[in-house]
């Protein structure tokens, strides 16, 4: 006995890979821009009451620190530190959050290793 195939299954060929490929190059293509505008957006987090604010782009990189003058105490540069880095780290936590949402919602929630 044959199996039947539902209508609109099978008997694609050639022409059903052409448009998975349209739709894989349509996704990249999407992607693509996606990260570009990622790349140029700026987040921004700050720590200790908005004793200190630091911005990051969405290359990941640091653009800036603002300190308040009188949280610098040369006696306890540790807690300078510590305040600086939780504000950067909040920073970079919220880039790879919403490139992580970006890009799952233009992949329609598929992960594929290195893509992103």
């Amino acid at each position: 006995m044959k199996a039947r195939l539902p209508k609109g299954y099978g008997g694609g060929g050639a022409g059903n890979m052409q448009q998975i490929a349209r739709q894989a190059q349509k996704m990249q293509e999407e992607m693509e821009a996606a990260t570009l505008a990622l790349e140029e957006k700026e987040y921004s987090a700050t720590s200790g009451g908005n004793a200190v604010k630091v911005v990051v782009t969405g290359k990941m990189e640091l653009k800036s620190v603002e300190i308040e003058p009188e949280v610098i105490d040369p006696e306890d540069s540790e807690m300078l530190c510590d305040l600086i880095m939780a504000a950067t780290n909040e920073a970079l936590r919220a880039a790879t959050n919403d490139k992580e949402e970006t890009m799952g919602a233009l992949s329609g929630g598929l992960n594929i290793p290195g893509l992103f």
